[in-house]
């Protein structure tokens, strides 16, 4: 994959639970964290007293943050919507000439910030509730 421009991976939402995304607007940054959690079976035996992890048997998850300013009406408001209501919606993260990673995501942290000589700017983070899909570009 070559060199792409941050502000062409994009963030989507479900805004109707129907498969109708829509670019969350005016983020300026984001990004996509995977992690697995691990299960360690090490034991009495374990060569030379190295740490051995279970292959394939801890809960995956994924986290994606973001930081912008409110820019669209439409967004603002079902992101607003989906905080004050624990929505678990289908959430999309674009990432140019490598793929699509889609899923149930729920916003678990979401701040306003704002400087006397700037603009209110939001934060906000998801993490993942069930089964993620991956399809390469």
């Amino acid at each position: 994959m070559a060199a792409q421009k941050g502000k062409d991976l994009l963030l989507k939402v479900d805004s109707d639970g129907a498969g109708t995304f829509i670019t969350v607007a005016g983020m300026r940054s984001r990004s996509l964290a995977f992690n697995t959690e691990t299960v360690d079976i090490t034991h009495a035996e374990s060569v030379g007293r190295w740490r051995e992890l279970l292959a394939g048997a801890g809960a995956r998850q994924a986290r994606v943050t973001g930081a912008g300013i409110f820019k669209d009406a439409a967004s603002d408001a079902l992101v607003r919507q989906y905080v004050f209501d624990g929505t678990i919606r289908d959430w999309q993260v674009i990432i140019p000439d490598f793929g699509t990673v889609r899923g149930p995501f729920q916003i678990s942290s979401f701040e306003l910030t704002g400087r006397h000589d700037a603009e209110v700017a939001f934060e906000l983070s998801l993490d993942s509730a069930g089964e993620l899909t991956f399809a390469a570009a």
